[in-house]
């Protein structure tokens, strides 16, 4: 399958309980940190609600 790579870019600070709960869901918790997950509808979804505070690549 298809994987895709996603690097916080923003903090967490000053943010929505549910934005925080889905940084956390998928892996990131510190700034400039970096995780290759599968590329699948609800991974892009839980992207797509904090894609202010993230980098894709892939």
């Amino acid at each position: 399958m298809a994987t895709v790579k996603i690097t916080q870019t923003g903090s967490p600070i000053r943010r929505t309980k549910d934005q925080r709960a889905t940084l956390i869901g998928l892996g990131l918790n510190k700034m400039h940190k970096t995780v290759e997950l599968t590329d699948t509808p609800e991974v892009r979804g839980m992207i797509r609600k904090i894609s202010h505070m993230v980098s894709v690549e892939g």
